[in-house]
């Protein structure tokens, strides 16, 4: 077997030829399209990892904001139902104050009208009282209904001095009587004449006295003077009685 030196030459030329044109035409090529292609995914993935980035910021962003709202929501919840609560509250203390107000004008109506019962039987009492005196003292003999009052009237004015009984009758001018003698129940004319003289004496002798029947004193006599009266009656003694009753 021959060795031929110039055909391993010129097939190692061919072959380093046959390299190179691969290395420049298809093996370089391919590099640069395979880096290509690299670099393009390479940028495609740091898109998509941005994206990435971007969409979980997003969904981040929007879960706080989305708690946000829920807190909110709760918040104005809450506050929605203190306020109804406030109101409700509010309406309750309304409703007990209008009740109590209501229960305590019932029961001041209630005492009033018991009040004012209890007035009326009480004057209706009085008014039969009154009827059934007057009734029962008709039947009494005249010197009953009217001395002993009579006496008050005298022993009264015994009682005061000199001077306050001048004051009773002074300045009396004219012919008009100077004390009017006011009875229950007509007297006869000698009984007159007597209480005359007996008040004269403690009056003074001119003063004029004049008698008048007043059925309503129902018992008793009054004393009229130009100012003042003194009065010993069952009728002052019911109306002082019924006004004593009005006050209570």
């Amino acid at each position: 077997m021959n060795f031929d030196w110039w055909t391993l030459g010129l097939q190692t030329i061919n072959f380093a030829i046959l390299v190179w044109l691969l290395h420049r035409l298809l093996y370089k090529p391919t590099l640069n399209m395979i880096d290509a292609r690299r670099q393009e995914m390479e940028k495609r993935a740091s898109e998509a990892s941005a994206a990435e980035e971007e969409a979980k910021r997003l969904l981040t962003a929007a879960e706080a904001e989305r708690i946000a709202i829920l807190g909110e929501r709760e918040a104005l919840l809450k506050k929605a139902s203190a306020a109804a609560e406030q109101a409700a509250q509010a309406r309750r203390e309304r409703a007990e104050r209008d009740a109590e107000t209501l229960l305590e004008e019932g029961r001041k109506t209630l005492a009033d009208e018991r009040a004012q019962a209890a007035l009326a039987a009480r004057s209706l009492s009085l008014d039969l009282t009154d009827e059934v005196t007057k009734r029962l003292l008709g039947e009494m003999p005249t010197e009953v209904r009217t001395e002993p009052w009579f006496e008050k009237l005298e022993g009264r004015l015994a009682s005061l001095s000199e001077a306050e009984r001048a004051a009773l009758v002074d300045n009396e001018q004219g012919g008009d009587p100077a004390v009017t003698i006011s009875i229950a129940m007509p007297v006869d004319d000698n009984t007159k004449e007597i209480w005359r003289a007996r008040l004269r004496k403690l009056l003074g002798e001119q003063v004029g006295l004049e008698f008048h029947v007043d059925p309503n004193l129902i018992a008793g006599a009054e004393l009229h003077f130009r100012n003042a009266t003194l009065d010993y009656s069952w009728r002052s003694a019911f109306g002082a009685i019924r006004s004593e009753l009005a006050r209570t």
